[in-house]
């Protein structure tokens, strides 16, 4: 699989290559590993980040699809959708002028780090009751 230029997030254009090479093979591993659960799939690809870890544990306890291949709802708003409970309302728009498709795993991911990076936790402050102490101490 080829990651394009213009498919990264922004901000990721300027890493060094092999900092790029690990972004590129961790978003393999969500598309050529099915057999890796969706909680083993957002630990690696977040772990430098590891708020949005716990962030998509507290959202979805890390479901991106329901046992029936539906995308994975938010229980009080439907907007809300897969593994880090990305709503569409809200993102939809974007996350397509960016290439991201919320419904499937990496789409939903990359757009959850494209909007970290550009809003930080304010986009999940609902379920910050459930991270938010995971918050502070990864800060200090």
């Amino acid at each position: 699989m080829m990651i394009e230029k213009s498919n990264l997030p922004d901000g990721l254009n300027t890493l060094p290559k092999e900092d790029k090479k690990e972004i590129v093979e961790t978003k393999k591993l969500a598309i050529l590993s099915p057999e890796k659960s969706v909680e083993q799939i957002v630990r690696a690809r977040f772990k430098d980040t590891p708020i949005l870890i716990e962030i998509s544990k507290c959202e979805s306890r890390f479901t991106q699809l329901n046992k029936d291949g539906t995308v994975h709802r938010g229980r009080v708003n439907k907007n809300d959708l897969g593994a880090m409970q990305v709503n569409s309302y809200y993102h939809i728009d974007t996350a397509q002028k960016l290439g991201y498709d919320l419904y499937t795993l990496e789409g939903n991911l990359d757009y959850a780090e494209y909007l970290y990076k550009k809003e930080g936790t304010r986009p999940w402050n609902s379920s910050k009751p459930c991270w938010g102490s995971k918050e502070e101490i990864a800060m200090r």
